[in-house]
């Protein structure tokens, strides 16, 4: 069966207008270009409408209130400008829409949302990579307890999060990252208790993550990287048992890695990087046993590697680096057999790299440049292909000359040592047999002393 998609380029031809039992139009992914076709929107029995993905320009007509039994209607992906219109509202059986990557606009008001909030039945809102301007109304907590999905990243969105988006009880989604956002997490957060998605990233919220994250006890994944949180991680986090995600990269968090984060066993990637979080890395981490990918760098972590670390065997990415941490590397780091990445440089670890993690057969990139480890590279795979740059600046390693350091003087201690204990073990014997001889001439010294008299 032959799946080729034909593009199809021009107008939506008006024709179109004649197919007044329509209930469906798909004419997604093509090449269409011109202004949206007014015939559409007269089509009384149509209620999907997918025209994403073309070359369709000016702006969504006010007309479109015609529309009124759409349950579903796709504009995503065109080049379509202007106000989004208030008559969207009219769209009382509209389930989903979807406006993603267009240049429409809104008053600074967000009006529009206002209008859709009359749509009692919908589902689904995308808006993202619209440059919408405008602060989200207070009006967002009016949308009917159906709405399940929110996108609004990269919208230039600003002000702050209304703490009436708590009253989306059913949200399942929840995405404005990427905008001007300010201010702190609204407590009413705690309220979203179906929400599965957190997506507060890269904006400038400010504050503390709060303990009402905790109470979202199916929340899956949680993103709030690139901004200004600071303060602790919440002990409560361990809690939410459902994570499987963690990103709060490139904040002000100041705290230690909660014990509790061990109770976390469904949990996948866990970022932390780049936040001043200090204290000892808790032994408990080692309970992240499905963990793929973990990023701790950027710190002030200190003390030891726990060695428990090494019952990561799913781990495939882990990076320590620029912190402060002290001791070896874990001779049981060796049994993370799914490492493809490590990276411990800038710490001031010590000893030497254990000659166990050649068993890391996945391993391409490891790095312990910039710490105070001495001894032996090791040389068998992984080995082979790394770059002598991953070890610069360390203490007195040694090895194999493709790591630009000094080769070891194993095997002419070896020799030294050989010889030096055939010299001792040569002494020894002359020694052994001197003794009995020395003692037989001291006897008869002494017998014959005791005879010259006679």
């Amino acid at each position: 069966m032959c799946n080729t998609h034909h593009v199809l380029p021009g107008e939506i031809p008006k024709e179109i207008r004649n197919l007044m039992e329509l209930r469906i139009l798909d004419l997604y992914f093509n090449s269409f270009s011109g202004s949206l076709p007014m015939e559409i929107f007269n089509m009384s029995r149509l209620k999907e409408v997918y025209l994403g993905d073309n070359n369709l320009v000016g702006s969504i007509p006010h007309s479109i209130s015609n529309c009124s039994k759409h349950t579903l209607l796709d504009l995503s992906y065109n080049k379509l400008t202007s106000l989004i219109p208030n008559s969207l509202g009219y769209l009382t059986h509209l389930q989903v829409l979807n406006l993603v990557a267009n240049n429409l606009t809104s008053d600074s008001s967000f009006s529009f949302l206002t209008s859709l909030t009359n749509c009692r039945k919908i589902t689904t809102l995308f808006l993202d990579l619209n440059p919408l301007d405008g602060m989200l109304p207070v009006s967002i907590g009016n949308f009917s307890t159906s709405l399940l999905k929110f996108y609004a990243q990269s919208c230039k969105i600003n002000g702050q999060i209304p703490n009436e988006v708590g009253n989306l009880s059913s949200l399942l989604s929840l995405d404005i990252s990427e905008n001007n956002l300010v201010g702190s997490i609204p407590t009413s957060i705690g309220n979203l208790t179906n929400l599965q998605v957190l997506n507060l990233s890269e904006n400038s919220l400010t504050g503390v993550i709060g303990d009402n994250v905790c109470k979202l006890q199916r929340l899956g994944n949680i993103y709030f990287g690139q901004n200004q949180l600071s303060g602790s991680l919440p002990n409560c986090l361990g809690n939410v048992t459902s994570l499987r995600e963690i990103h709060l990269r490139s904040n002000k968090l100041n705290s230690n890695i909660p014990t509790s984060i061990g109770n976390l066993k469904d949990l996948v990637v866990l970022d932390l990087s780049s936040n001043n979080m200090g204290g000892s890395l808790p032994a408990e981490i080692g309970n992240l046993k499905v963990a793929i990918q973990m990023d701790l760098s950027m710190n002030q972590f200190s003390n030891g590697i726990p060695r428990e670390i090494g019952g990561l065997q799913n781990l495939q990415k882990l990076s320590l680096r620029h912190n402060k941490l002290q001791g070896s590397i874990p001779d049981s780091m060796s049994n993370m057999i799914g490492l493809e990445f490590l990276d411990v440089s800038h710490n001031n670890i010590t000893g030497i790299i254990p000659k166990s993690l050649e068993k890391l057969q996945n391993l391409k990139y490891f790095n312990v440049s910039i710490n105070k480890l001495y001894g032996e590279i090791p040389s068998g795979s992984p080995f082979k292909n790394l770059s002598s740059q991953f070890f610069i600046y360390n203490e007195a390693l040694c090895g194999s000359l493709r790591f630009n350091v000094p080769p070891c003087p194993t095997s002419s201690k070896h020799r030294s040592n050989g010889k030096k204990l055939l010299v001792l073990f040569l002494m020894m014997g002359i020694a052994l047999a001197f003794v009995p001889i020395s003692l037989v001439l001291v006897w008869i010294k002494y017998r014959g002393g005791k005879r010259a008299p006679q």
